[in-house]
């Protein structure tokens, strides 16, 4: 399996080179060169796989000959060791839950697998490699969780100050070991920024091996394919068709779920639902993607004004917008209206969602609304509402039980440094700590 930036201006490389990379020297993102097929039938055997058993058959299409087959089964099995249920509220809505990883967010499934397969390509170095993150919230968490400890990798986590809530804050603060937080004075779209520019900078890359784990890196956009697949695996009747519902931010989620259609996924079409934050469903309907400044809102985890898989998802496309508005609709919603949609689920189904959830859940509202053709809607429950207890008991009345692995976090001391938000800064942070 070889892989090409999305810019089409640096050279095809190994799956290995392109992890480690993070991006492509030419500031593209890597894609496969040719979109693999899953054979016929696999969908009909879904029902009699586990989820590590999917995951090795879907990830063996991309992974190709870098990685062994005994690796892979290994990589998957240890990544992916908690359940992916899915929960129907009605006969057209369900709940796909991705919330119950080590941090309590989908991120969890991206982690993981890449922190296991970049430790896999690690150990053939024998050189220190430096993970640089950017993150809104629940990234950051997941990927110092899965990375903790890991020989050979230290990890640098790039986070606006202020705008993360309490949980995920401890949750990347408080580790310690090979995992350091810089608190920077900026947005999600600054430190995703100045995450980008220590990519591709002659002097840092001349000097450190450094690859990105924010959804830019190809080995996170892999295993959040396998969730779509699960999904599917779990309905009681397949035969109607699927809508998925993904709350979107830097696109990462969603363009996951496009792939695994390319390759296979029977979905008839997928909901990119966003806060206010809605430079994708304006896209949808002007056809001009125009970035701007993020806006701070309840879910802050999609607070982004420039999403970087955009650029994958009209690659995918060969930048046809007809061929992108048949599989995607788009919508946003307000804070208000967040809220009243938790307040409102509570209330009929007795379910409690997190406000990016909740997101969701009203983007497969609008959907089947305008929509009356049979179809059932799957909404990717991205966080387990305890993250967001404020917000959860200003929609409901009631504060979210915490669980413990998340209470015993809150207790921690945060250990962060507080950061400029300044390029120069982070190239000598950076050089300076090498070791």
């Amino acid at each position: 399996m070889k892989f090409r930036s999305t810019l089409r201006r640096s050279p095809e490389v190994s799956l290995r080179d392109a992890v480690f990379r993070g991006s492509a020297p030419d500031g593209g993102l890597y894609m496969p060169v040719e979109m693999p097929r899953l054979p016929a039938g696999f969908s009909s055997r879904l029902r009699s796989l586990s989820f590590p058993e999917l995951a090795r058959e879907v990830g063996a299409l991309f992974v190709g000959d870098d990685v062994p087959p005994d690796a892979l089964a290994e990589i998957v099995t240890g990544a992916f060791d908690f359940p992916v249920p899915l929960i129907t509220l009605t006969e057209r809505l369900h709940i796909l839950e991705l919330f119950h990883g080590p941090t309590l967010a989908f991120k969890d499934f991206g982690a993981r697998f890449m922190a296991r397969l970049m430790g896999h390509f690690v150990q053939e170095t024998g050189k220190l490699l430096t993970v640089i993150v950017a993150t809104s919230g629940d990234t950051g968490s997941a990927v110092a969780h899965a990375f903790l400890g890991v020989p050979g990798i230290r990890v640098v986590i790039l986070y606006p100050a202020g705008r993360v809530s309490d949980a995920q804050e401890k949750q990347l603060t408080t580790l310690g070991q090979n995992i350091t937080a810089l608190e920077v004075a900026g947005s999600f779209d600054d430190c995703q920024r100045l995450a980008k520019q220590a990519l591709v900078d002659p002097i840092v890359t001349q000097e450190i091996m450094i690859t990105s784990a924010n959804s830019i890196n190809i080995a996170r956009l892999i295993p959040q394919m396998f969730y779509y697949f699960g999904a599917f695996s779990q309905l009681r009747d397949p035969a109607i068709p699927v809508v998925f519902s993904v709350p979107s931010g830097n696109l990462g989620n969603l363009t996951a779920g496009l792939l695994a259609k390319r390759i296979g996924l029977p979905a008839a079409q997928f909901i990119v639902a966003t806060n206010t934050n809605d430079v994708v469903p304006e896209f949808l309907r002007s056809g001009q993607l125009i970035p701007r400044a993020s806006r701070h809102t309840l879910s802050n985890a999609m607070d982004v004004g420039n999403p970087s898989n955009f650029a994958r998802l009209v690659d995918l496309y060969d930048n046809d917008l007809r061929a992108i508005r048949q599989d995607i609709w788009g919508c946003s919603f307000s804070d208000e209206e967040t809220l009243r949609a938790m307040h409102d689920v509570n209330q009929r189904h007795h379910y409690t969602l997190d406000p990016h959830t909740a997101v969701g859940l009203l983007g497969w509202e609008s959907f089947a609304k305008q929509n009356q053709a049979a179809a059932q809607g799957i909404v990717l429950a991205t966080a387990h509402p305890a993250k967001f207890a404020e917000t959860v008991a200003r929609a409901i009345g009631i504060r979210p039980e915490m669980p413990e692995r998340l209470a015993g976090l809150l207790k921690r001391p945060k250990q962060s440094i507080p950061f400029p938000n300044r390029f120069s800064a982070l190239q000598e942070f950076l050089l300076s700590s090498k070791t």
